[in-house]
């Protein structure tokens, strides 16, 4: 019995009609539970996998959660404007009430519009001067050990000395700051900072090159860039304010570069005259100035809070704007609520600042909510492979947030690592990035959940700003590997080519089909681009380009993205289920699947499988995966080609990068790889895969 999703459920698609009964769904179940859709022309994508393990909330969560009642659903469907206007008021300190609450213009959207605020206030003032004065704001821990403790007074102080020394050294409303940081409370503190004075601020990942943090200042018009001496990453010294230095060559508009100290006598950077100044110096020149105290901005609702770059299919990386109201309305409740927080929570979110999850979930959403978060430097796996673990115990983490490619390594490097630890603060454990896969799932609430901690899997993304699709911890019953349902008040269906709504069953494309508070509000400086890329696939709907499933009962199952759809023998077969499929064999820890021509099928499948630690990865075990994916799928899915390979290529934010396997696959010029965490890790598989074919 599914009591808090059935609730949800008839909300989502009873009232509007959109949807179907599973009894109109041309189906043909196997007796191994497996469903194949028999929809060839409707365009949609084929769902192949179903699982029926289910983990319903325990009753006294339920009765002790910050959301208790399901009829939230149906009132924030009933009325969206309505159901958002209190969240504003509840999560919010506003300078000035709005006069409307929405103004749409597709594809523009506004919201609390007339409204004034500001990010640091809500975020950082309102704490320090209350009864959460004296309550640690961030725990840090860096990679050699360094430990530090920022209550929110004390963070008050820091955030308005550092907006004071922005404003000092020329600094204003409407100017574009560059950040390029570690992971160091100082970024926070930056971020923060920006937002008090209303200066938009780009965090560029600090492990991006010099090229990309170029061209993200340029494409900005970024006038300021804050970055450090170096950053610490698997006892390596990153060399940041040499790279900074190279991109500020190709960056004229560039006016001041303030530089944290983190790396000590490990590194001494060059600073340019009447251009660098260390962070200390310039928080002792604006002090010595009388400049340390600087008031929060009252600012417009719409003004932009960041803009955030994310990877575009033409090379060119887009700049998605996100701006000050909604996006804090949006980013704080979810946080509240799909985490169920707590007072005394200490919320650890792993992904970096450079990412949007950092900045949603570390900088805003739990700070406006008055949360402890932990901030970390450094890779889970240095200087030992239970790092992440050892973190949870000595700091009582509550809340862990992660990626699915993190959980897969997990898996991998073995069970006994987490269990070396003590990990009973553990109450609630979540996933963010791509789909996690069933099995990883499972691996993950016994390891590191203690089979008691319920799992949120949520997504989201850059453009949307927050959380769109996930379980409420104290509400939803929960399905391994499935986002489970839209969070109240957002509009999601999964439609067709034809832009019809798929029946329960089916699969096709996910869409947002109403505005939501922290939607993107453009690509930087490219309305037709904006246009093109999100709004006219399926005329006046949000498409970002992921398929999806609906399952009998209704709940979400992310395919992954439409461009790595396989079209074997006119089945458009999602690749999260393949790669699912093989990880819920036990000598797999992950895989990616690819399309590769075939003169038969069209398409054939080629997986690149990850075996877990001390296992034998020979043929005789690839004819055995290939026969287990026929037997969990059907015979359509089994892998034509199957090869074994130590790592997969993946993204610093853990995306993994199949365009790159379909390179290799098909003996192309290999695309962009600055992103990659480790290039070598393709040039490992590219050897392998070209001696082994030849």
């Amino acid at each position: 019995m599914l009591p808090s999703p059935a609730a949800a459920l008839g909300v989502l698609v009873a009232a509007d009609g959109r949807g179907a009964p599973v009894s109109m769904m041309d189906h043909v179940r196997s007796a191994k539970g497996r469903t194949i859709m028999l929809e060839p022309a409707t365009g949609a994508i084929h769902a192949l996998l179903t699982e029926s393990r289910t983990f319903p909330p325990d009753p006294e969560a339920t009765a002790n959660g910050v959301v208790s009642d399901p009829s939230i659903y149906e009132q924030a469907r009933k009325d969206p404007q309505a159901f958002w206007a209190a969240r504003a008021h509840e999560q919010l300190d506003w300078f000035r009430p709005w006069d409307s609450v929405l103004e749409w213009d597709l594809p523009y959207a506004k919201w609390f519009v007339g409204a004034e605020l500001n990010a640091s206030y809500n975020c950082i003032d309102r704490h320090a001067h209350g009864p959460r004065a004296n309550k640690p704001a961030i725990i840090f821990e860096g990679e050699p050990g360094d430990v530090r403790t920022i209550t929110y007074a004390q963070l008050l102080v820091e955030v308005t000395r550092t907006a004071a020394m922005l404003r000092h050294l020329g600094v204003r409303k409407g100017d574009k700051v560059a950040i390029y940081l570690p992971m160091i409370p100082e970024a926070v503190i930056a971020m923060q900072a920006c937002a008090r004075l209303g200066a938009p601020h780009t965090v560029v990942f600090g492990g991006f090159s010099p090229e990309s943090l170029a061209d993200r200042i340029n494409d900005l018009d970024a006038t300021y860039v804050i970055t450090a001496d170096g950053g610490w990453r698997r006892g390596k010294v990153v060399p940041l304010k040499v790279n900074a230095d190279d991109a500020m060559t190709r960056t004229p508009g560039v006016r001041r570069c303030v530089v944290v100290r983190r790396v000590g006598d490990a590194i001494v950077p060059h600073m340019e005259a009447g251009r660098d100044i260390w962070w200390d110096d310039a928080l002792a020149e604006a002090a010595a100035a009388g400049d340390v105290e600087c008031a929060p901005e009252h600012l417009d609702a719409e003004h932009p809070l960041f803009i955030l770059y994310t990877s575009g299919s033409t090379g060119k990386p887009k700049g998605i704007l996100h701006t000050t109201g909604g996006y804090l309305v949006q980013t704080s409740l979810t946080h509240k609520w799909v985490f169920d927080l707590k007072e005394d929570d200490v919320f650890w979110c792993s992904a970096d600042v450079g990412w949007v999850t950092g900045h949603s979930y570390i900088t805003y959403g739990p700070l406006v909510n008055g949360a402890t978060i932990m901030l970390f430097e450094g890779t889970p796996d240095f200087p030992d492979r239970d790092r992440f673990w050892a973190t949870v115990a000595r700091h009582k983490v509550t809340i862990f947030y992660t990626a699915p490619t993190a959980i897969r390594s997990f898996m991998r490097w073995g069970d006994h690592l987490p269990a070396r630890h003590d990990l009973s603060s553990l109450r609630l454990i979540g996933t963010v990035g791509e789909p996690i896969n069933p099995e990883a799932w499972i691996w993950y609430h016994q390891h590191v959940g203690g089979a008691r901690c319920p799992i949120v899997d949520t997504w989201w993304q850059t453009e949307t700003g927050a959380i769109m699709l996930s379980p409420l911890a104290s509400l939803t019953t929960t399905k391994p590997g499935s986002a489970t349902f839209p969070v109240p008040g957002i509009d999601a269906d999964i439609i067709d080519e034809a832009g019809n709504s798929v029946p329960f069953g089916g699969g096709g494309y996910l869409v947002i089909r109403s505005p939501w508070p922290a939607m993107l509000r453009g690509i930087w400086g490219d309305d037709t681009r904006y246009r093109e890329t999100y709004w006219t696939r399926f005329p006046g709907l949000y498409f970002a380009g992921d398929g999806c499933k609906r399952d009998q009962d209704g709940y979400f199952w992310l395919l992954g993205r439409v461009d790595d759809v396989l079209n074997v023998s006119a089945h458009r077969i999602g690749t999260a289920e393949v790669e699912s499929a093989l990880v819920s064999h036990p000598a797999v820890a992950e895989a990616a699947v690819i399309g590769i021509p075939d003169e038969i099928t069209g398409q054939a499948i080629a997986a690149f499988v990850t075996p877990r630690m001390d296992i034998n990865a020979d043929e005789a075990l690839a004819q055995e995966l290939r026969a287990h994916v026929a037997k969990v799928i059907g015979p359509i899915a089994r892998p034509k080609l199957l090869r074994f390979t130590a790592e997969l290529p993946k993204t610093r934010s853990g995306k993994i990068m199949r365009r790159l396997l379909r390179d290799v696959a098909e003996g192309r010029v290999l695309g962009d790889t600055t992103t990659l965490t480790d290039p070598t890790v393709l040039a490992d598989i590219r050897a392998q895969y070209e001696s082994q074919e030849g």
